[in-house]
């Protein structure tokens, strides 16, 4: 088959990106299509839309408009498969595929979030996507198609899915590098890291993310507080001087590392009493990144990240609404360390995803 995969903007961190790249690798003579490409390194021969020679590759809510458009433009000749990889307007190549008779599908990480879920979203709170949206949500559910087969990227997903476009899915977890994280953790740290690892706490609870309001690593901050425990926080972004603001107004103990490198994190992982993840995120790869490092985790009960990390055995969901109700579950689920097997994430790993990934486009004859 010719296949020609899709995806949005490539981004140089990213868990859809992860999954893109999983893609790639398990089908490796496609063609790779996307809007705009930021890691030519990871992504090389990646043709790019007309928006990537545009300033609005820089202006994603004014890029908006013009998405679906980019997307549509692809010419499909040649091609008898198309895979798109979606959390905004990719999915819409995937119909116009199905149109033409091409054998389609599109993986949706979720249906746009600032769309459909504002709430979970800061993007969609602004007035111009507000006033977009009125537009766009009917337009966008207008381009799913019965011949495209989709798959979402959790459960939870599948769900907002069905109500925002009318359509099924099945599900199809992203992958997790399981073998990577266990053989990384076997390498020495370059001596920089050893030298960052050593400013931090014996023991502490770690929030990892991008800095951004409805990752709630100001309740990380909180709760380490709370049971009195230093908190070390990975990642940067627009809210790192609201938390450090807000750590030093509580008086907690907090240790901002900004951006680290995979093994420092897989290591800080290891390291950590407890893994929390509170943000409501649609799957939440990196709480099974901490249980296949040997971390005890816990998510918030509300969105995707609960239904891969329950099964494991080595975390807890809480409604984090109740501040108490989420202290106990933290003390309980740091009592899990050590106890869980890693093992449990096997069933998450990259070559487990790109098995099922091949046996989800590979239709029938």
């Amino acid at each position: 088959m010719t296949t020609l995969l899709s995806h949005e903007w490539i981004a140089p961190t990213g868990g859809s990106e992860n999954v893109f790249e999983q893609m790639s690798i398990a089908i490796p003579d496609a063609d790779r299509f996307c809007l705009w490409n930021d890691d030519p390194a990871r992504f090389p021969s990646t043709s790019e839309s007309f928006l990537a020679r545009t300033p609005l590759r820089r202006r994603k809510e004014l890029a908006l408009p013009l998405m679906s458009r980019a997307v549509r433009s692809v010419d499909l000749s040649g091609y008898t498969r198309v895979v798109s990889s979606s959390h905004a307007f990719g999915h819409h190549l995937a119909s116009k595929a199905a149109s033409r008779g091409i054998d389609s599908f599109a993986y949706i990480h979720s249906p746009a979030r600032y769309l459909w879920a504002p709430e979970h979203d800061a993007r969609g709170q602004s007035r111009s996507v507000r006033a977009a949206a009125k537009l766009l949500r009917p337009f966008d559910a207008s381009k799913t198609s019965a011949s495209v087969r989709y798959a979402a990227n959790s459960e939870f997903v599948k769900q907002r899915v069905r109500r925002a476009w009318g359509v099924e899915a099945e599900v199809l977890h992203p992958p997790i590098a399981v073998s990577e994280i266990r053989e990384t953790l076997t390498w020495r740290l370059p001596a920089a890291e050893t030298a960052v690892l050593k400013t931090v706490p014996e023991s502490f609870i770690l929030g990892a993310s991008r800095l951004v309001d409805y990752k709630r690593i100001d309740l990380v901050i909180k709760l380490a507080h709370a049971i009195g425990l230093p908190a070390v926080v990975v990642g940067s972004g627009p809210d790192e001087a609201r938390l450090r603001a807000y750590a030093s107004e509580i008086g907690a103990d907090v240790r901002f590392l900004g951006r680290v490198s995979d093994r420092l994190l897989y290591e800080l992982y290891r390291l950590t009493e407890l893994f929390a993840f509170l943000a409501v995120e649609d799957f939440g790869i990196m709480p099974l990144e901490a249980v296949a490092a040997g971390a005890p985790v816990l998510v918030n009960s509300e969105g995707g990240a609960s239904e891969a990390v329950l099964p494991t055995g080595a975390g807890l969901a809480v409604e984090i609404q109740d501040f108490q109700a989420l202290r106990a579950a933290a003390e309980s689920a740091i009592a899990l360390k050590g106890l869980a097997k890693t093992s449990s994430v096997d069933r998450y790993s990259n070559e487990r995803f790109r098995q099922r990934f091949l046996e989800w486009v590979t239709p029938a004859r």
